[in-house]
């Protein structure tokens, strides 16, 4: 049997719900094989339409949406017509409640998500456009190796034009920050900490902020070209920003807010969105 391999495919930046994490983002990298026989031109799939057809089928299923566990029996899920709410509780931070166009959401087989799952998903997809000489199709996910701090995050654009309109996505990323031009790892490691499985919401997003049983909530909503979006959970989950929350954005608040508690340094930040992307940032003593 013959097989073609492609690493490093493609990164699928998504966010999904836990029991414990409650709303969490993560970046996944994608390497797949085919197996079977070879086709008239010698091949077992043509490379020119791997990142079309395979790349294109993935980012359908999972990139940029929430991957949601269909079995576990913290999910409540109704729909009506194209439009989902579907509220989430956790083990430690109450209750989260996500609406929005079904396009944004993807039920995941499982009490929870997993590679693994997603994996089983993705390859039943495949299996169903692929020609019929690819009798078999392996798919791996992984995280990124890093060997410094990183941290999770969740965010939506609403003012962009693709799927980061999507008020629930998110990414795994990296963070390196210099201070007078000597790497702080310090700096990185506190904003790694202060941003585990954070929410980056945009101020003006928010519309109400309440209390129920004991704890404190943000709720946020807005609509986009794709639809109504609307989002609640724990107000300790959310770091604001009175601007928008694209990378480029990330990085100039995460450069002005170190230089701030640092005000005699200046200040650099290269912060990821997802792997091997990001923005660079850098603030000086006025």
């Amino acid at each position: 049997m013959n097989r073609l391999f492609v690493d490093n495919l493609t990164v699928i930046d998504f966010a999904f719900l836990d029991p414990d994490r409650g709303l969490v983002g993560e970046s996944w990298i994608v390497d797949i094989e085919l197996a079977g026989r070879l086709d008239d031109q010698g091949m077992v799939f043509d490379f020119a339409h791997v990142k079309k057809a395979i790349k294109g089928l993935i980012d359908e299923e999972v990139d940029h949406r929430l991957l949601v566990p269909a079995d576990s029996p913290a999910l409540q899920w109704d729909q009506e017509g194209d439009q989902v709410t579907l509220i989430w509780q956790t083990t430690r931070d109450g209750f989260i409640r996500h609406c929005s166009p079904e396009q944004a959401v993807r039920q995941v087989p499982g009490e929870q998500v997993d590679k693994e799952g997603v994996e089983r998903l993705l390859e039943k997809a495949l299996r169903e456009i692929l020609p019929e000489n690819v009798t078999r199709v392996e798919l791996r996910l992984r995280q990124e190796a890093i060997s410094g701090e990183y941290f999770h995050y969740v965010h939506g654009l609403k003012k962009h034009d693709g799927n980061c309109q999507r008020i629930a996505h998110g990414h795994r990323s990296k963070l390196e920050i210099w201070r007078d031009g000597d790497r702080a790892q310090d700096l990185e490691a506190y904003w790694c900490r202060r941003w585990k499985d954070i929410y980056i919401a945009t101020r003006s997003d928010l519309v109400e902020e309440f209390q129920k049983d004991g704890l404190s909530y943000c709720r946020f909503e807005y609509t986009s070209a794709q639809g109504r979006f609307e989002l609640t959970l724990a107000s300790h989950r959310v770091h604001f920003m009175d601007s928008d929350s694209t990378v480029e954005l990330i990085a100039n608040h995460l450069s002005l807010e170190t230089q701030h508690q640092h005000s005699g340094s200046s200040i650099t930040v290269k912060a990821f969105e997802g792997v091997n992307k990001g923005a660079v940032a850098s603030c000086s003593p006025p």
